[in-house]
């Protein structure tokens, strides 16, 4: 599996769109620092992605994604790939035994196919939308996690990788 957290919160970032010839859309902005994060992993062979979504990115955040990751897969042994931010390498962090991580190069996000699922739920859930409190972030987070989530196939696309499913 290949694991990334990702930042979702009030301010919002306006995104091109299409408009009818002669209209120029006009899109609300805010800026309001509330924030939550979505830790996720992907298996590129099956499709299958495990999501949480957490107040902050750090060691205790990541120690209880992979104790769920671990608990959702408890009969399988995952190798978790991941970038190498500071709660990833931590010594506090607690990696279940069912869990060996690896690490991806640093700088090096192309590497990551997280980083696609990402994408996908910023543009279609995310994009030119304001949320008047963080419940609402949240509620939309999980509204396109469950969604994708629900489509093995479409998730396998986002994360296909030759040099990934050719060494599976």
């Amino acid at each position: 599996m290949f694991q990334d957290e990702a930042r979702f919160g009030r301010i919002s970032a306006p995104k091109r769109c299409w408009a009818k010839e002669g209209i120029r859309p006009e899109v609300k902005a805010q800026t309001i620092r509330e924030y939550v994060y979505v830790f996720g992993a992907i298996s590129p062979k099956d499709g299958c992605h495990d999501s949480l979504i957490l107040p902050y990115a750090n060691t205790e955040a990541m120690s209880i994604f992979l104790e769920e990751v671990s608990r959702r897969h408890s009969e399988e042994r995952i190798i978790m790939f991941m970038d190498q931010a500071g709660w990833h390498k931590s010594k506090g962090l607690r990696v279940p035994e069912n869990i060996e991580l690896a690490y991806l190069p640093p700088y090096s996000p192309e590497l990551n196919p997280e980083e696609q699922i990402w994408d996908e739920l910023r543009e279609k859930y995310f994009g030119n939308k304001l949320f008047k409190t963080l419940e609402a972030v949240m509620d939309t987070a999980v509204k396109g996690l469950q969604v994708m989530e629900r489509s093995s196939e479409k998730l396998k696309n986002l994360a296909h990788r030759d040099w990934i499913l050719n060494i599976i």
